[in-house]
């Protein structure tokens, strides 16, 4: 299986936060092939991090240089991704959240997230709670 962890995942990973599924901690460390964490996961610390509204503990910095040691990859935004997000229908209003959907479906990427909405895509998805 090769994951692509949402934002929030990454974080509860990194953490070692509770809301983390036993499953989903697993899949993370042992099970899956390849765990990926994408460029717009980074721009959505960055930007968030930069607001300073507290809910972002680290910076896009601080994410790589937790993410490279780990063994996750970092995943590019490529033209393909554009393409197939121009194509998506408006399920889901955030654009952070449509561009790892678009990934995912491109991949094929499993997405681990908790987010709900994108089972509107039929993208494969992974509940992170789990």
């Amino acid at each position: 299986m090769r994951l692509l962890l949402d934002t929030h995942t990454f974080l509860w990973a990194i953490t070692d936060d509770p809301k983390l599924g036993p499953l989903s901690r697993d899949l993370i460390t042992n099970q899956a092939s390849a765990v990926f964490l994408s460029q717009v996961s980074l721009w959505e610390i960055a930007i968030k991090h930069t607001l300073a509204r507290g809910d972002m503990p680290l910076s896009a910095r601080e994410a790589i240089a937790w993410a490279e040691p780990s063994g996750i990859e970092l995943l590019p935004i490529d033209l393909p991704h554009l393409l197939a997000l121009e194509r998506m229908p408006l399920h889901h209003r955030d654009p952070f959240d449509r561009l790892l959907v678009a990934q995912a479906i491109t991949g094929p990427l499993t997405l681990l997230s908790a987010d709900a909405a994108f089972t509107a895509y039929g993208c494969p998805l992974q509940d992170a709670r789990g």
